[in-house]
């Protein structure tokens, strides 16, 4: 069954078997705000878990994307880099970035919904 999980670093992870379609969290997007340019990866690039992956700019700054777990860029999502506005959709909808195909799927610290929550109150 796919389910959402999310890095400290503000990546939000849709994993369905071993596909993880990568976007940045509700959290990240607020942060950023207006996105002005997407940076994606190259098709069949491997990626080792916490490794940049693509890099998003907003009018405020420019912040990485990292790989939540290691693997190949399979689909980089090409509509985004002319319609900013897709970020804010889920990520298992249209608002993700890249889609790696999981080459190794240790995410001890991939955390879910709630500790997700849990986290940003820590945090913020």
């Amino acid at each position: 069954m796919a389910e959402m999980k999310y890095t400290k670093d503000h990546e939000c992870v849709y994993l369905d078997g071993d596909t993880a379609w990568v976007g940045i969290s509700k959290h990240a997007q607020d942060a950023l705000g207006d996105l002005v340019f997407v940076e994606l990866p190259e098709l069949g690039k491997t990626v080792d878990k916490g490794e940049d992956v693509a890099v998003v700019e907003s009018v405020k700054t420019a912040a990485e994307v990292y790989a939540p777990l290691a693997g190949e860029v399979i689909e980089v999502n090409e509509i985004m880099e002319s319609d900013y506005d897709l970020i804010a959709k889920p990520v298992n909808e249209q608002g993700w970035i890249v889609k790696l195909k999981v080459s190794d799927a240790s995410g001890d610290d991939l955390m879910d919904e709630a500790a997700y929550a849990e986290y940003l109150k820590e945090v913020d």
